[in-house]
């Protein structure tokens, strides 16, 4: 049996002890729910206790994730789709930017809708609601992506425009069943009928500002060019069924820029939340639909974009918002102090860090535990429904995919330079092998070259020395700048990124090891 001891000590000397506090993970009862109503995630890292996700004890269903490059940020939407449609049949809508989800939609048995690539939408098409409501939306579309708030002449114009076509078509502008005389559905006007319609104002010669007038025209032309007049066109796209048809994949990479996947964004949030809307609230338990924005930066960080809405409105329809990305600073406050959940990845920036702590108010200790994150680990940050006496920040151990995640090594050893006091302060940086060959596919390398250098990571059991992959990329024809931005997004900083070009063009050369004097990371 043990002996207890007393003794006299001072303050100081118990100033410098640690007493036992619990660590930062919620109690067991906030992170194990009932597995047939809820999603599993994975295990916390300090007790290894099963995290099983459910809105139901949260502020709302919306989930905002952040990482770099290869941190695992597609294994989990993809793993929460998965599982979020087995346990409540949840549908998925993917609004994909790069094409990232394509494939994997296709696998799954979902739908690929590719816009650029023969589907169209009309921008025009009412989606259940009024005219008056639709004009509204596509104006605020429109000040959103250009600078025509900053002409109301020619926003006015064009709105003017807009409500004639309707006019023109027989629609009732407050009305939201459009039909004929018989009975039957009226079809919608086009942008080619707004531009017609602006044509004829300009040759009638009775407007007494027509530059205003020609520069409407010119900015509508932007949309209705021959081979760029996806949204001028009919709707290919069955816009009742988006919500209800399992998995769904808007695949945004055949557009020719920013604007244009932007507008079709914002176009589909626009359909979507009227739809949420029209269904109202359901009784049902678990999300009827989870809307998925990657790298919409464009339309996520925009406080007026109809994914604010959302996020503010959805909780109460059973939808959810999960937005994705890179650059937490892309993602507007009002979406990241409105969702319920933050999936923190693996985070390299100070400023990105910054941003997230003063957002999310978690410690000194979980912004450094992040620095350390791997593929696949994660820290979480809760909005409990009822006040949290614990941190509502804690760790995942990895997150437990329906897969084993697969992760690639690039080794930097032996980059530091001594005599420059220079010490190697990380042996490897690593990333997912599906956003590698993601990365690779941008660059402009057909799939046999993206196969072949997977493979090779494989062959070498998954590491590959950064200055050999530098010389194999440029060899495959990557530009330098590609790669640089490649390295950076993996967490690599711009001295390593300097020296490893330098030791690449002298390996090529046959002279490694001499002294360096100039390097270029351009082409």
């Amino acid at each position: 049996m043990g002996k207890l001891t007393f003794w006299e000590t001072s303050n100081r000397q118990l100033g410098k002890r640690n007493f036992f506090v619990r660590p930062p993970e919620p109690p067991e009862d906030f992170l194990i729910n009932d597995p047939t109503n809820s999603v599993f995630v994975g295990y916390t890292k300090i007790f290894h206790v099963p995290f099983y996700w459910t809105y139901q004890k949260i502020t709302n269903p919306h989930i905002a994730v952040v990482g770099i490059t290869g941190s695992g940020k597609s294994y989990f939407v993809k793993t929460f789709l998965t599982r979020a449609s087995y346990v409540w049949g949840t549908n998925a809508f993917i609004i994909d930017w790069a094409g990232e989800y394509k494939d994997w939609v296709r696998q799954a048995g979902g739908k690929v809708i590719s816009l650029g690539k023969g589907s169209t939408i009309n921008l025009l098409d009412l989606g259940g609601m009024k005219p008056n409501d639709r004009i509204k939306q596509i104006m605020r579309t429109f000040e959103i992506l250009t600078d025509i708030s900053r002409y109301p002449e020619q926003k006015r114009l064009s709105e003017q425009a807009i409500e004639k076509a309707y006019r023109n078509a027989k629609f009732r502008m407050n009305a939201t069943v459009q039909k004929d005389t018989l009975g039957r559905p009226i079809k919608p006007p086009t942008l080619y009928d707004v531009q017609r319609i602006l044509e004829e104002q300009l040759e009638a010669g009775t407007y007494e500002f027509p530059a205003e007038l020609e520069n409407a025209i010119y900015r509508l032309k932007n949309f209705t060019r021959e081979g760029e007049d996806y949204f001028a066109q009919q709707s290919t796209i069955n816009l009742d069924k988006l919500t209800t048809s399992g998995l769904v994949c808007l695949d945004l990479s055949g557009l020719p820029d920013e604007v244009f996947r932007a507008l079709a964004g914002l176009s589909m949030l626009q359909f979507i939340k009227e739809k949420m809307r029209g269904e109202g609230w359901s009784a049902e338990k678990g999300l009827k639909l989870v809307v998925v924005l990657d790298e919409a930066w464009k339309i996520a960080k925009d406080d007026n974009s109809d994914a604010v809405m959302i996020v503010r409105e959805g909780r109460k329809y059973n939808f959810g918002l999960l937005v994705a990305s890179q650059n937490p600073t892309d993602i507007s406050e009002a979406i990241f102090s409105n969702v319920g959940t933050t999936f923190i990845l693996r985070v390299k920036f100070e400023r990105f860090l910054d941003y997230l702590q003063n957002t999310l108010n978690f410690s000194d200790y979980m912004r450094t535990e992040i620095r350390k994150l791997g593929v696949g680990q994660a820290a979480v940050n809760m909005a409990f429904q009822t006040t949290a006496q614990f941190s509502e920040t804690f760790l995942l151990d990895k997150i437990v995919g329906e897969e084993p995640i697969q992760e690639f090594f690039l080794d930097l050893i032996g980059l530091a330079d001594p005599s420059l006091g220079e010490v190697d302060m990380a042996k490897s940086v690593s990333f997912e092998k599906e956003d590698l060959k993601k990365r690779l596919r941008s660059f402009g390398l057909n799939e046999m070259n993206v196969e072949e250098i997977s493979n090779l990571f494989q062959k070498k059991n998954r590491h590959i020395d950064v200055v050999s992959y530098v010389i194999m990329l440029e060899r495959y024809g990557v530009a330098r700048s590609n790669i640089t931005s490649f390295l950076k997004d993996v967490g690599v900083d711009d001295s390593t990124i300097v020296n490893i070009f330098s030791k690449a063009d002298f390996k090529r050369l046959g002279v490694e090891g001499r002294e360096i004097t100039q390097v270029s990371l351009d082409d």
